[in-house]
């Protein structure tokens, strides 16, 4: 056997027995009990105080918007996506504790024209050229019925 080799095993053995010391203490016992995961995040995530209403919860009090929105681009955008978590909301029904977005910017965030974006899916403008005297984009556009008013 070349010395090489014979140098080169004990380092092996060496490498190989660091790392399962190693992994025996960063891998958490309850790791692999269901599957490629940390069991124990089950628990640590079931005792997190819930914050996201349920989009049906949307549907007890404002099946007229979601009508309008089930004929529009939108239709297949969850409620909570621009209004939040909501379920202070749905908790304690008020006008005040919902969030109410119509600026350029958050609108921009999805409808800013962007050539890496698709144009067949995604409505774009140049937000710069479009409008640009006007603050909010719910100035002209409802949300909930883009082109209600416009047409």
């Amino acid at each position: 056997m070349p010395p090489q080799i014979k140098r080169l095993i004990p380092l092996f053995v060496i490498f190989i027995g660091l790392f399962l010391v190693i992994r025996h203490f960063l891998i958490p016992d309850s790791f692999g009990q269901f599957g490629h995961y940390r069991a124990d995040a089950l628990e640590e995530i079931a005792g997190k105080e819930m914050v996201f209403a349920d989009p049906e919860d949307c549907k007890a009090c404002h099946d007229d918007i979601l009508e309008k929105i089930s004929k529009s681009e939108h239709r297949g955008l969850s409620c909570l996506i621009c209004h939040g978590p909501g379920l202070e909301h749905v908790n304690n029904p008020q006008t005040g504790n919902i969030v109410k977005p119509g600026s350029r910017n958050f609108c921009g965030k999805c409808h800013e024209y962007n050539i890496t974006k698709p144009i067949d899916v995604i409505f774009q403008v140049d937000l710069s050229e479009h409008n640009p005297d006007f603050e909010n984009c719910t100035d002209c556009h409802n949300p909930h019925n883009l082109w209600e008013g416009l047409e």
